[in-house]
């Protein structure tokens, strides 16, 4: 069983647990998928994003092209467009993810071309950035990128739109001896809201972790899930380092650990996944509330995305495909 799936199984209704202090949450019944969207969408899915235009913008990998669309499902194009797809490295080689602005710039962290790509609201590529094994990446107001590489020196990196490097911040975790486990425990995905804060949540350290940065990168909260609940699985995975450490030449092979991480972009609530099991914070980094996710007919969904849309929350995996759920009441303190 992964180290995600032993977190999962242990947590159980009134877990004490927050980013800062102990409380009590409350723990609600499953949550179900109420529908699948564009059901074409399955192997291979990285990343869903809603446009300005309400068309929704879809990554798969290996693809040369996100493609687009419309409100009802209907295929209604691609980035880069058809009649650029031939201009020189315009295509994309294989893109980890890519983020939307208000006005329909596009970034895509094309790992398989160590850079992150800019493409105009027409799908032209625009700008062109040499970045080493570019993981995640978010747009923040006023024409500016965070970007997440675990190859960089520090967590997030901003560019602007013409690619120049405006600054970079967020301190990284060293928990090994060797450079390459430190560089896997730093692999991390980013996401924003409306007030241009951006939340960093690392893929694969032993205690599950997020920190969120304000508009210009200093660190305003940290979510880090330490209680007793949680310390056997992250001792496991300690061990797991330990023994990879002891294997001078051996492959660096860290179980992930938070599956999925959205948020709110008004209200700046996180939704926080581990494994199945999806944990819903305020923005102060109280826990609310937490579900188990399970498909329309059964089945449990492990999420590597999550996006809060308004009143719902649209979630996918590959090679599941994208799901819809309500998002849930809030029950009365």
């Amino acid at each position: 069983m992964c180290i995600a799936a032993v977190l999962a199984a242990m947590l159980v209704p009134f877990l004490p647990l927050s980013g800062h202090a102990q409380e009590q949450y409350q723990y609600e019944s499953d949550l179900v998928a109420r529908k699948r969207i564009l059901p074409d969408v399955g192997a291979g899915f990285r990343q869903v994003r809603i446009g300005p235009n309400g068309n929704f913008y879809v990554l798969t990998a290996p693809a040369p092209a996100l493609l687009i669309y419309d409100p009802s499902g209907k295929r209604v194009g691609q980035i880069p467009d058809a009649s650029a797809s031939t201009a020189k490295n315009a295509a994309i080689v294989y893109g980890e993810s890519f983020d939307i602005d208000h006005d329909g710039h596009i970034a895509v962290c094309d790992r398989g071309a160590n850079a992150l790509k800019i493409y105009s609201p027409n799908g032209t590529l625009s700008a062109l950035i040499k970045i080493q094994g570019p993981i995640s990446v978010a747009f923040l107001p006023g024409d500016e990128i965070v970007v997440a590489s675990p190859n960089a020196e520090h967590l997030v990196t901003a560019y602007d739109l013409t690619g120049k490097l405006i600054r970079d911040y967020g301190d990284r975790e060293e928990i090994a001896d060797r450079a390459d486990l430190n560089t896997q425990a730093n692999f991390g995905h980013l996401t924003t809201d409306d007030a241009g804060n951006n939340y960093f949540s690392f893929d694969y350290l032993p205690e599950p972790t997020v920190r969120k940065f304000d508009r210009v990168g200093y660190l305003a909260l940290e979510i880090s899930l330490k209680t007793l609940e949680f310390e056997p699985a992250a001792q496991a995975a300690r061990k797991a380092i330990a023994r990879s450490e002891s294997f001078e030449n051996s492959v660096p092979s860290l179980h992930r650990i938070i599956s999925a991480v959205g948020v709110d972009s008004h209200s700046q609530e996180l939704w926080i996944a581990i494994g199945t099991l999806l944990m819903r914070f305020d923005k102060e980094g109280m826990r609310l509330s937490s579900f188990r996710i399970f498909l329309p007919r059964g089945g449990a969904l492990e999420p590597s995305q999550i996006l809060v849309d308004r009143d719902k929350l649209l979630m996918g995996a590959d090679p599941q495909g994208i799901y819809e759920y309500a998002i849930p009441q809030k029950l009365p303190q």
